[in-house]
């Protein structure tokens, strides 16, 4: 498993407006074989700004890799330079491997 993260500093001013963007923004990421999940996290604030995090679940380093070069990752980032006046400073990538990984037990039935 390989977890991706981009973490922006948002302007609060902008909040509403990047969780909008999130939204309705067409991601593309289902089209891309590994894919597992994603999520957009919202985290601390201060006066001035919100950290976010995009949040991706992919089944191995290399299925993220193929999806930063595939034409389904350039369509979900069409628009992306769009957005910095959004930002505080520049989203910085995260990008994590599986060391250890426990589930809960399924619920019984």
């Amino acid at each position: 498993m390989f977890v991706a993260m981009n973490r922006f500093k948002v302007f609060a001013a902008e909040a509403e407006a990047f969780e909008t963007i999130w939204r309705e923004r067409d991601r593309h990421l289902a089209e891309v074989p590994g894919f597992v999940e994603f999520s957009l996290l919202k985290g601390p604030a201060d006066e001035e700004t919100l950290l976010y995090a995009s949040h991706t679940i992919w089944s191995s380093r290399a299925a993220f890799e193929a999806w930063t070069k595939s034409e389904a990752f350039r369509a979900a980032h069409r628009n992306a330079g769009q957005n910095k006046p959004m930002y505080a400073g520049h989203p910085q990538f995260e990008g994590f491997e599986s060391v250890l990984l426990e589930k809960a037990p399924a619920a019984a039935a």
